[in-house]
């Protein structure tokens, strides 16, 4: 979820247009839209942590242009470190002209996935999706579950701020999803909703402010090191701020990474706060190439290793619910040779809560498959 100019929660993946829907089209005839293309460039922030290799670039690009006045952030547009110059923002426009003017497009393997779509299926709010899941389930006479994530809390604080919809120092953004919550009658642990977030800080507001519902801390990381199977979280770019740590611990001067969470004590933190996890599949099953070769990546992988973290976090309480699986070839490490549905399988087999999946009927054959393992068929 995001936050639009006219603090509504509207349900989208990213916070810019350009990449996931059809904005470039329209602005070609929507003078309107065409101006509100963001241009100017972010400045340089320097962390606030020791400036050392080991925690990764010692600046990263912000929004804030003018640190005195809380408008400025509506001038660039550069996402927890992430810079989308010449890009159109979502806080940039309401709800209804999100939907009269945008519409949606494939973004993951785009090449791969059928187009026929693109542009025609409008652009939704998150009080849409809980009405959808209320029909379909009336109708279908089964329950569907709606999982929403809080993106980009500060930018998306900053930008609602900004817009007018809470005063400098506010949560505009964590208090309409417990508006959210609060209005459709979920805000409770047995409801079918989860509400899940990269960034701890996000999900720890929201637990003081009453949130009773499912909490699922996402858990990101950069890249993986095949010759060991390790995570790697820190780089020498951008993508040290975006998914090697929580954008609010960048901003504390805290050089932790994603990978603190993992370990006992990260799982005991987050077992205060959150019902569960959401690590990045490599965090649950270990890839690597054995013997490494030099540019070895995910195709080449023969070897699979469980890193107990399902184990370890079931210890502490939390459910695991790992991101995300895809059918694509280019997407399953060698040792699948490209069958997707063993790929569920080695997680099915660990115990897993969960998955996140853009291929659900690939999912649910897979747990069929299982289930017929364990003789529930």
């Amino acid at each position: 979820m995001h936050m639009t100019r006219d603090c509504q929660l509207v349900a989208r993946h990213n916070a810019w247009l350009a990449d996931n829907t059809n904005v470039a089209d329209v602005a070609k005839t929507n003078a309107e839209v065409a101006k509100r293309k963001r241009t100017t460039p972010g400045v340089w922030v320097n962390v606030k942590y020791p400036a050392k290799p080991e925690n990764g670039p010692a600046r990263y690009l912000s929004d804030q242009l003018d640190p005195s006045d809380p408008k400025s952030v509506l001038k660039a547009l550069v996402v927890d470190g992430e810079d989308h110059t010449n890009d159109w923002s979502i806080s940039d426009f309401t709800m209804q002209e999100l939907r009269e003017w945008i519409g949606g497009k494939i973004l993951d393997n785009a090449s791969e996935r059928p187009t026929e779509w693109n542009g025609r299926l409008p652009v939704i709010s998150a009080q849409d999706v809980i009405d959808i899941a209320i029909t379909k389930s009336r109708e279908l006479k089964r329950t569907i579950s709606v999982y929403a994530e809080t993106k980009n809390p500060y930018w998306n604080n900053q930008q609602a701020i900004a817009n007018g919809c809470g005063k400098p120092g506010t949560s505009p953004f964590e208090d309409a999803v417990m508006n959210l919550l609060e209005k459709n009658r979920i805000n409770d642990p047995k409801s079918p909703i989860y509400i899940q977030s990269f960034d701890p800080a996000s999900l720890k507001y929201l637990r003081k402010a009453g949130m009773r519902a499912t909490a699922v801390q996402l858990i990101d990381g950069n890249d993986i090191n095949y010759r060991d199977g390790s995570m790697i979280y820190i780089t020498n770019d951008e993508w040290t701020f975006i998914s090697g740590r929580p954008y609010s611990w960048t901003l504390a001067g805290d050089a932790r990474t994603f990978g603190e969470m993992l370990t006992p004590k990260g799982l005991a933190e987050i077992s205060t706060y959150a019902d569960g996890i959401g690590p990045w599949k490599p965090q649950v099953i270990a890839h690597s190439v054995v013997p490494y070769k030099d540019g070895a990546g995910l195709k080449d992988v023969n070897q699979l290793e469980d890193t107990r973290l399902i184990r370890n976090a079931h210890r502490e309480g939390l459910l695991v619910h790992s991101f995300t699986f895809r059918n694509e070839p280019g997407r399953l490490a060698g040792i699948y040779k490209g069958d997707p549905v063993a790929e569920y399988l080695e997680y099915y087999r660990l115990g897993i809560d969960g998955v996140f999946t853009d291929f659900t009927g690939t999912a649910v054959q897979a747990r069929k498959a299982y289930d017929k393992e364990l003789g529930a068929w």
